[in-house]
């Protein structure tokens, strides 16, 4: 880590505590800074918490007093979910104190290079399998970012030998002015998060971020078969081009041609050998691909990995063949369009869907063709959203819709309705917080009830 003396004595705030906030303001205590952590929550049996206060850290709870907000204040450090709106951060911004996300901060102490992955799907399957791939050059990877671990932990230990491959958020990367990644790679841009940044134009605008800073000396691994990456970000950008596509060939990038996938025309691996299913799977191997191949990863350890690499957890992940059903849990899919590639990740398999969750005020039309177009022989509903959903599946005309309580009612019946050789897929097209703390923990659930009926 580069030892600065740009924090020691400043008074540094830091909003929302969180991993990246907890890490953040241990990080910059530990470079003598004067750490005040605010959060709205009650932290009195909060263990980072009590850890903050008993190394010397101010740490006000319960709001967010204005009064933590003044000239003297030389930066603010802000958890990514926090919206520009918050009274803190309308008032930083106001009177010139700088407010950025943990991620620039990392950027500026990190000895090691980044490899940075965004886009509005498939960033943590890229990341892990870019992080593989890493493995298989000279270099010693560190997977951290918004897939779970803080950048600010790692670049503590981080040197000139590792890559720190980092998964970063529009929410993360808004918050950035000097993170200059090596490599960049972005993925695809849809209209997410809206509600938070207004606009796909300032969506966008947030994710180009990762490239703002890039030179001729870096590399931008960018989907040349999206328009909107195109037109907001690869077009803006002064790195090295190193496009990816599906359609077929692209110069000095990723592409597939006749069955095959290739790296600057050497070819990598037959698609059909891939562990992951599913054509947006595999243009996320594309994207692992260039980026990987930039850095000289050699084409047999590429492939090596695309073979065996059998996806992230709770990310259309894997889980068994049980009474010859074959189930995948993806309670990642936490939106639309997760769930609309989902369902086109089995072709000629019949499918029980079980999707539902938090009501974020979307309705589910856009959904409709991907479930008419789908073999779908049943659809197990839940949540907030259950009959938003189950007037989709009815103008898709599925044969079978039932609502029920939960996952844990979904399990069974999604046994009842199929047979051998079928695929129960948990794909839910929505966030978890109705019924579950977490994706996570709906996934864990659907695992531990699948696996009655082994």
């Amino acid at each position: 880590m580069k030892l600065l003396n740009d924090y020691k004595n400043k008074k540094v705030l830091v909003l929302g505590l969180g991993k990246s906030g907890y890490a953040a303001a241990k990080l910059l205590q530990s470079m003598g800074a004067i750490v005040t952590v605010n959060d709205r929550g009650d932290l009195s049996t909060n263990e980072h918490a009590k850890d903050l206060k008993a190394s010397g850290v101010h740490v006000v709870d319960g709001g967010h007093p204005l009064d933590l907000i003044d000239q003297s204040v030389a930066l603010m450090i802000k958890n990514p979910g926090i919206p520009y709106t918050n009274p803190l951060i309308v008032k930083a911004e106001e009177i010139g104190v700088p407010v950025v996300t943990e991620v620039e901060i990392a950027g500026r102490l990190s000895e090691a290079p980044f490899i940075g992955i965004t886009g509005s799907n498939g960033k943590t399957t890229t990341t892990m399998l870019i992080g593989e791939m890493m493995k298989g050059s000279n270099f010693k990877p560190i997977v951290a970012g918004n897939i779970g671990t803080a950048l600010t932990s790692v670049v503590q230990k981080a040197t000139n030998q590792n890559v720190i491959v980092a998964e970063l958020s529009s929410f993360q990367l808004l918050g950035t002015r000097q993170f200059h990644p090596h490599v960049a790679v972005v993925l695809n841009i849809f209209d997410h998060h809206l509600d938070y940044h207004g606009t796909v134009e300032k969506y966008a605008a947030a994710k180009a971020r990762i490239t703002k800073n890039q030179t001729s000396e870096d590399a931008l691994v960018f989907n040349a078969d999206s328009e909107r990456v195109l037109r907001f970000i690869a077009d803006q950008s002064n790195a090295t081009k190193v496009p990816f596509s599906l359609k077929g060939r692209v110069e000095n990038g990723a592409y597939v041609a006749d069955g095959t996938i290739y790296y600057r025309d050497e070819p990598i691996l037959k698609c059909e050998e891939m562990g992951l299913p599913g054509e947006h799977n595999l243009m996320n191997a594309l994207a692992a691909v260039a980026a990987a191949g930039v850095y000289g990863v050699p084409a047999k350890y590429i492939a090596d990995v695309l073979r065996s690499f059998k996806g992230v957890r709770h990310r259309l992940e894997y889980v068994d063949i049980i009474q010859g059903r074959t189930v995948y849990n993806d309670s990642k899919a936490t939106n639309i369009i997760a769930t609309s590639k989902a369902l086109h990740a089995f072709p000629g398999k019949s499918i029980v869907l079980l999707a539902g969750g938090l009501d974020r005020g979307n309705t589910f039309d856009a959904l409709i063709p991907d479930l008419k177009k789908a073999p779908i022989k049943a659809v197990l509903l839940f949540g907030q959203t259950q009959k938003k959903l189950l007037d989709a599946c009815q103008k898709a005309a599925i044969p079978v819709i039932k609502e029920v309580a939960n996952v844990e009612e979904a399990v069974p019946e999604a046994f009842a309705l199929s047979k051998p050789g079928d695929v129960i897929l948990l794909s839910p097209a929505c966030a978890s917080w109705d019924q579950y703390k977490s994706f996570e923990q709906r996934g864990d659930i659907f695992i531990e009830e699948v696996n009655k009926f082994r």
